[in-house]
């Protein structure tokens, strides 16, 4: 079914008169039937961790708007707590982890070939949508990139500027570089994993690359995307690949290049005509409607969503949010989005 899957026509490199479309965090609190699944979890990571429940949630945006690619429900912060971190999540505050600030706290993390324990149900999760989902659907998997993810382990939670990460790199590099290839090797048997399970397309997100400076983008952005991407398709010949560099700006310009990736996903702060000049050059890209567009509505998201669908129209590229669909947004414009791509 390959050949009739647009988002992977996409990644290969097809321009198509229409662009295929799906949504980041697509399955989330802003459906009413989401939520209704994650109160019979009881919470996130039970929700995370029921193949079930994971693949319903999964299911329901394709039900309900017939998206051309489904994202497996998971969360990046499955891979440190399968490496040993302590996980859990405050209501209304976001996620918390045991940090890894000191070598002791290192050593005392899991090697990368023991997280498919703790793992094992996301891999089936996987199994079950590729099978339950509609032949022409494209079901991509995911994980955090080595830098965004080792932010979180450093700190415990989410930080505005991810100081505490930059202290470290700067403080104690052999640490944080040890972290950083810890958090890589994982990365790669996680994504190899749902490969097998039946991923066909897998997505690295790089939440906070943009906070990295000139000569530390190249390090901790770019290398360990390319030590992934690499990895991968050498043992998944074909597997499209899409790195999503958040807020990068000028280091959009030659990323596929640089890591091999099959497609870059860009936030909404590019551009779409200087992205369709400097980024889809080198192959598809991913974006870029901004996601508050989704809360607002109206004309403007017509108008912005037809801007952008023009400005890649000469190339290869997969219409999208430039970042996740937020809680307060209303499905119905979801579906105003959908129906503008589609029609014009």
């Amino acid at each position: 079914m390959a050949e009739t899957k647009t988002i992977l026509r996409a990644l290969a490199g097809e321009v198509q008169d229409v662009p295929p479309i799906w949504m980041m965090r697509q399955a989330g609190r802003y459906l009413p039937e989401y939520r209704a699944t994650r109160a019979q979890a009881g919470d996130f990571l039970s929700l995370c961790y029921n193949p079930d429940l994971a693949a319903e949630v999964t299911l329901q945006p394709i039900r309900r708007y017939g998206f051309d690619a489904a994202i497996l429900f998971a969360d990046i912060l499955l891979v440190p707590q399968a490496l040993g971190a302590d996980l859990w999540f405050v209501t209304g505050e976001g996620p918390r982890l045991s940090t890894i600030t000191t070598q002791a706290e290192f050593d005392a993390l899991k090697p990368a070939m023991d997280i498919h324990e703790t793992l094992s149900p996301i891999y089936e999760t996987v199994r079950i949508l590729s099978r339950e989902l509609p032949s022409e659907t494209t079901l991509i998997g995911f994980a955090g990139a080595p830098w965004t993810v080792a932010t979180y382990m450093i700190a415990g939670r989410g930080t505005p500027d991810q100081g505490p990460a930059h202290a470290l790199r700067l403080e104690n590099p052999a640490l944080f570089d040890a972290l950083i290839s810890r958090i890589t090797a994982a990365t790669i048997d996680y994504l190899s994993m749902q490969i097998e399970a039946g991923a066909e397309v897998v997505k690295i997100f790089d939440s906070w690359a943009g906070s990295l400076p000139d000569d530390a983008f190249e390090k901790y952005a770019v290398e360990p995307t390319r030590a992934i991407t690499r990895a991968l398709k050498e043992r998944h010949p074909g597997i499209p690949i899409i790195g999503f560099p958040r807020e990068a700006g000028a280091h959009y310009v030659g990323f596929a290049r640089e890591t091999g990736v099959d497609c870059v996903a860009l936030d909404n702060s590019a551009d779409p005509d200087w992205a369709a000049r400097h980024v889809q050059v080198d192959g598809c890209v991913q974006g870029n409607l901004a996601s508050r567009h989704m809360v607002t509505g109206g004309q403007a998201l017509v108008d912005e969503t037809r801007q952008i669908v023009q400005a890649f129209s000469k190339g290869p590229h997969i219409f999208n949010l430039g970042h996740g669909i937020t809680p307060d947004a209303d499905p119905e414009n979801v579906q105003l989005m959908i129906d503008t791509v589609r029609g014009g």
